[in-house]
């Protein structure tokens, strides 16, 4: 018979990193979907502020309200403060994304601004920034997936 004692569940800290992890490669999947199709036909800056604005609405509204409803459900859990093998983790996370975003915009501000300009290089650092989140939250998930060995 399993009871709850028998089943692991998922710690608070990894939902939220898959909530964000998610989150962010589906709207920024969106937002540069529309952006790139805009920008074939000529899209004014307004028109990519407009998107940009919307997604980083959307985004934040949903991941707030199921922040909540994950802390909620989470109880306890949610309070505590982050433990050694929390901290560690999301050491391990930002170490690589921070190399990530490193290597992202240099590239986006040495090399583009000699062939590129405007919302291209917008973009590119935009992508650079998600790029590196992805890193960080997706070494996030697999640390606590695999689990964690320092």
């Amino acid at each position: 018979m399993n009871t709850s004692q028998d089943r692991v569940g998922i710690a608070f800290r990894e939902k939220i990193a898959w909530l964000s992890l998610v989150s962010m490669i589906t709207a920024y999947g969106v937002y540069f979907v529309l952006a790139t199709t805009a920008m074939q036909h000529g899209a004014t800056t307004l028109r990519l502020l407009g998107y940009l604005a919307a997604v980083l609405v959307i985004q934040a509204v949903v991941v707030a309200a199921a922040s909540v409803a994950i802390a909620f459900a989470s109880g306890a859990e949610a309070q505590g403060a982050a433990d050694e093998r929390d901290r560690a983790i999301a050491r391990r996370g930002a170490a690589a994304a921070d190399f990530v975003l490193m290597v992202g915009i240099i590239s986006v501000g040495c090399v583009m601004p000699v062939r590129d300009r405007g919302w291209t290089i917008i973009n590119a650092a935009l992508f650079a920034l998600l790029v590196a989140e992805v890193v960080r939250y997706g070494i996030i998930v697999a640390s606590y997936r695999r689990g964690w060995h320092a």
